[in-house]
């Protein structure tokens, strides 16, 4: 798949994950589950599907066995584990709203930093400006809730947890282990994190669904803002770089407020509207366009300096560094 097709894969994921917080929300109120158990039937449930999927089509053989893919795999179950338990716990006490604006809002914010200071160098036009965009939308949408609904503080913090561990999982997996794919990842590691949330889950109260209501929406949280939506993500990794991925990501706060709008009947309000197109403006800012040039150092690349555009006559490449594009060019290669 080209580069486009990747930019639109991260953009599927952040709209499948707009669907995450509400499901979860959901589950627990049918099933009355804690923030922790649907954390990890969320994991157990999506890397399960994925492990028996690539199990049946011969496909989990050609995974490998070596240290790289290893690490990989650990370090994204790790990484997952924090993620889930943090982001739904701040779900629980904040609302799906506020939960999903801090973490997503604040996962951008911490990568571009991140890659500006490996980097020593600004962002590109274009990546600034969604930056911008994006903070400008992210205020709108907290401006828009109900003031008559206090902000939990413990929730926003939990959520800047799960925002930290979101970016983190990005730039590991920016750069990509040789022959282990987005499916794999998703697959195993997922699986991984499930086992290791259990513990903790049984704890503070395991539990299981006991009616079809409790079991449709589990089985909903692990279809789609799981298996599809992280399988289209670290799929779409493999050349979008990591600080247009986490803008990408913004998506779900979106589609999120719209969801919580509508099933949960949380208020949005005109402000939240207007936070709503800016973010949406952030991602068509960000969408590819048919000329490629670098503009900055991705948080993937392994050299962590500025680098010079690439001969046009040769179209070479430095090895391990990510391209990103301003507000002429779309994303580029590794």
């Amino acid at each position: 798949m080209g580069r486009r097709g990747d930019f639109w894969l991260v953009a599927l994921a952040g709209v499948l994950w707009g669907t995450g917080g509400l499901a979860g929300a959901e589950l627990g109120d049918a099933a009355g589950l804690t923030s922790a158990a649907v954390a990890a039937y969320r994991l157990l449930g999506g890397g399960g599907l994925l492990l028996v999927a690539l199990a049946v089509t011969g496909r989990l053989r050609g995974v490998p066995r070596s240290r790289a893919a290893a690490v990989r795999v650990l370090a994204t179950a790790g990484l997952i584990a924090v993620f889930e338990a943090a982001y739904f716990e701040a779900v629980a006490r904040a609302g799906v709203a506020v939960a999903t604006l801090v973490t997503l809002g604040a996962a951008p914010l911490l990568v571009a930093s991140a890659t500006a200071l490996r980097a020593r160098a600004w962002p590109g036009r274009s990546t600034a400006l969604a930056l911008a965009l994006a903070l400008a939308g992210l205020t709108a949408l907290v401006l828009g809730r109900d003031a008559g609904h206090a902000v939990d503080a413990g929730g926003v913090a939990l959520a800047l947890v799960a925002a930290v561990a979101f970016a983190s999982l990005t730039a590991v997996n920016t750069r990509p282990v040789p022959g282990l794919d987005g499916l794999a990842v998703t697959a195993l590691a997922f699986t991984l994190g499930g086992v290791l949330l259990v513990p903790y889950a049984a704890a503070v109260g395991l539990g299981v669904p006991q009616d079809a209501a409790g079991w449709a929406w589990l089985v909903f949280l692990a279809v789609v803002p799981t298996a599809a939506a992280y399988s289209a993500y670290f799929t779409g990794l493999r050349t979008v770089p990591a600080t247009t991925a986490t803008l990408l990501s913004l998506l779900e706060p979106v589609t999120a407020a719209a969801l919580a709008v509508v099933v949960r009947d949380e208020r949005l309000g005109a402000w939240g509207v207007v936070g709503a197109i800016l973010l949406v403006t952030a991602v068509v800012v960000l969408r590819p366009r048919s000329a490629a040039s670098p503009t900055m150092v991705g948080l993937g690349d392994a050299a962590g300096r500025p680098r010079h555009p690439a001969p046009t006559t040769h179209g070479a490449s430095t090895p391990g560094v990510m391209r990103v594009s301003d507000s002429r060019e779309g994303p580029a290669t590794r």
